[in-house]
């Protein structure tokens, strides 16, 4: 019963990592969706510097603010939208605990 106990434990846990890095794909989406529509406006700018106030107004929705994500231990995490597809990042250093790129956990996905 303890085993059994411990399994269910463990799936929850995991369970809950699958469905942050799901919502943080997400959000990079809404944020790449942000950054081609405001590029289709602004063809001649550079996306190496986009401000998060240019796109604000092009996210799906028009939430007013850049989505927010908390990595897995609750750091919180922001995007950088100077880059195309956008990362997610802690401090300076890009996050993306899957060890994938493209998998469309933590990260945009394939494109």
């Amino acid at each position: 019963m303890l085993g059994l106990a411990s399994i269910v434990t463990y799936s929850a846990g995991s369970i809950t990592d699958w469905r942050k890095g799901r919502d943080a794909a997400e959000k990079l989406r809404a944020v790449y969706l942000a950054q081609k529509s405001f590029l289709a406006d602004q063809p001649s700018k550079s996306f190496a510097t986009f401000t998060d106030a240019e796109l604000i107004p092009y996210l799906p929705g028009r939430p007013g603010a850049m989505p927010t994500q908390t990595g897995k231990a609750g750091e919180a995490l922001n995007a950088n939208v100077q880059v195309m597809p956008p990362v997610l990042r802690s401090g300076s250093t890009i996050y993306d605990p899957s060890g994938s790129p493209s998998d469309g956990l933590w990260d945009v996905g394939s494109l």
